[in-house]
Formats: C-alpha cells, sequence, structure tokens
C-alpha cells in the first residue's frame, strides 16, 4: 500500500493558495488602498472563474461532480460529526464541499459588488458600498468555518490537512474512509 495518494493537482493547490493571499491582501487593503486593492479583486474573480471552469474539467477531486452534494447529505454529515462518528473522506467531505460553494458564491458576489462600484451607475452608491462590506465579513466568518472544519477534520482523522494542500497529498483510504 503507498503511503499517500495524490488528491489535490498542482492547479488546486495554486487556485487556493492565490486565492487565501488575494483575500487577506483584500481584507487588509479594503477601505485604505484603493487602486490595489481593485486588482487584488479582479484577480479574485479571475481564480473564481479558472475554479468554475476547472471544476467541470478538472483532476478527479477538483471535479464539483465529486464534492457537491445534495443539502440533505450535508446535514448528515454535519449531525455525524457532532456525533463523532464522520467518515473520512479522500477528497472533500460533504461538509468542506458545502464550504466551498458557499465560499465561491460570496466571493463571486463581493467581487461583483466591488466592481459595481467601479461603475459610472453605481460609484458612490451606499448601498452597493454596504453590501460589499457586508459580503467581506460574511466571507471572512466562512473563511473562520472553514478554518475550524479544517481543524476538526485534522485532529478527528488524524491528518494533516494545511499539508495536504501544500503537497495535494493525502494517506490512503482505509476502512470505511471514502475515496
Amino acid at each position: 500500500m503507498p503511503e499517500s495518494v495524490r488528491v489535490w493537482d498542482p492547479l488546486v493547490r495554486i487556485f487556493h493558495w492565490a486565492l487565501v493571499a488575494c483575500f487577506t491582501f483584500s481584507w487588509i487593503t479594503g477601505g485604505e488602498w484603493d487602486d490595489p486593492h481593485e486588482i487584488s479583486g479582479y484577480i479574485i474573480a479571475g481564480l473564481l472563474t479558472f475554479r468554475v471552469i476547472w471544476g467541470l474539467v478538472g483532476s478527479h477531486y477538483a471535479r464539483f461532480r465529486h464534492f457537491v452534494h445534495h443539502p440533505r447529505v450535508v446535514l448528515d454529515y454535519l449531525g455525524d460529526i457532532v456525533a463523532k462518528r464522520e467518515r473520512r473522506h479522500i477528497g472533500h467531505n460533504p461538509a468542506g464541499g458545502a464550504m466551498v460553494v458557499m465560499l465561491m458564491i460570496a466571493l463571486a458576489a463581493t467581487a461583483f459588488t466591488g466592481w459595481l462600484q467601479t461603475t459610472d451607475m453605481f460609484w458612490g452608491v451606499e448601498w452597493v458600498e454596504e453590501t460589499h462590506g457586508f459580503l467581506a465579513d460574511g466571507v471572512m466568518v466562512l473563511v473562520v468555518a472553514h478554518l475550524a472544519g479544517v481543524f476538526v477534520a485534522s485532529r478527528r482523522h488524524g491528518e494533516n490537512l494545511p499539508r495536504a494542500m501544500i503537497t495535494g497529498k493525502k494517506r490512503p483510504p482505509s476502512g470505511d474512509d471514502l475515496a
């Protein structure tokens, strides 16, 4: 049995860490450093566009069909986490897959409202600015929940998930793990 299996391809890993860097930069520069903040927002939009395409045609574990589940499956998995009986998944577990989707939607909406602020029609419109800020705060809440989920899954399954997102490798499935 191999010591590890390749799960996250290089493009998924580059996307992930580039998105982390750009969102962190955007969060820090929001309202303070307009031009670089705007450029970072456009990069985020480009990264999300790439990820949607890669979610349709990319490697096995990168494809949406592998990790996007019906809400009932996600809720059942969350219940399994609470009951401490969740199964290990080689790719994203149902909760992680739902988090990917929520983060992508929230980031896309944040980028869209940021872009709206650069248009003649919505420049200086208060509700657009407030919506952009609200969405950015919502993304930060999702990021904290994502980090908590990564911590819980790493502890429960004895696996360093941040390292897996750097190396692309996880330990192979065993027992009742789901590949």
